[in-house]
């Protein structure tokens, strides 16, 4: 068994073992971010949750916990720098202390990015890729990324909208896997239903919208796929899902902006980011 399976296996057996999410309130405590500052690159409202997990770790294997590891990649034609660092520090740094809270994982603190390269990925069983319609895969890359997939490791693909980025973002995996499609998953697919049961599909705005009113980003074109959530998968021979493709949708700014507004966190953070995220895990990681 290589050895982002194993880590899986592991991780799976501690992850199913508690699942109880605060309350709105008692997650959201009024809280309210300073931004700016800190020590490291963790900025000052994170750093006793860091040291809180970083306390929580057995020094002999502080390597085989759970790592949010955070895909980099080139992009072009999108005039936005780099998207990949979308919601960072601060989206990788709630995900990360909500399932510290909220589940039994040991989880390494801190950002974690790597690039997409066999000898990077190879001790990660699960990636993140942000701004994934802008991604621009280079042949090496989709190669270490085919490889990566099929011997057991997991990506999720996040914060890409409208036509055009699906169409942009389809054409980059159909380099990593040319004779696989990507596979629409209605509400009855198994990873809605893991351990939070969802009666529809997630979909999480990003804030600086009014979310209020609308959980989809204006601005983008939606003719030909409209602005609903669509999941797609992508499955090895044997079904097990190796690629989750969250188009129409942006997990991060869910993590990241969950203290800036009681009724974003409300209506998104809580029952949604963070449930899916664990769906996602406990799926992945127990197929």
């Amino acid at each position: 068994m290589n050895r982002p399976a194993r880590i899986f296996t592991a991780l799976g057996t501690a992850l199913v073992m508690a699942w109880l999410l605060f309350s709105a309130q008692a997650q959201y405590g009024g809280r309210r971010f300073r931004r700016g500052g800190g020590r490291d690159g963790i900025p000052f409202e994170h750093l006793k949750e860091q040291e809180m997990m970083e306390k929580a770790l057995d020094p002999a294997f502080t390597n085989d916990v759970f790592t949010f590891a955070r895909l980099r990649f080139e992009s072009e034609g999108y005039g936005r720098g780099r998207p990949w660092n979308d919601d960072t520090p601060n989206a990788d740094l709630m995900v990360t202390f909500r399932l510290f809270q909220t589940t039994s994982l040991k989880i390494r603190p801190g950002v974690n990015v790597i690039d997409i390269t066999t000898k990077d990925l190879a001790d990660y069983p699960f990636v993140y890729m942000a701004g994934a319609g802008q991604a621009v895969l280079t042949d090496e890359e989709a190669a270490a990324l085919r490889a990566y997939l099929l011997n057991g490791g997991f990506l999720m693909a996040d914060d890409f909208w409208g036509d055009e980025q699906w169409e942009h973002f389809y054409e980059q995996v159909k380099q990593i896997f040319p004779n696989r499609e990507p596979e629409l998953m209605s509400l009855t697919n198994q990873i809605f239903h893991t351990v939070f049961d969802f009666k529809k599909q997630p979909q999480i705005p990003s804030a600086f919208y009014d979310s209020r009113f609308q959980s989809y980003d204006p601005g983008y074109h939606y003719e030909r796929m409209n602005h609903d959530p669509h999941y797609y998968g992508i499955y090895d021979d044997k079904r097990r899902l190796m690629m989750l493709l969250c188009h129409n949708n942006h997990f991060g700014d869910g993590w990241e902006h969950e203290g800036d507004d009681e009724t974003y966190f409300d209506l998104y953070s809580e029952p949604m980011g963070y449930p899916m995220i664990i769906n996602i895990l406990t799926y992945t990681m127990s197929h």
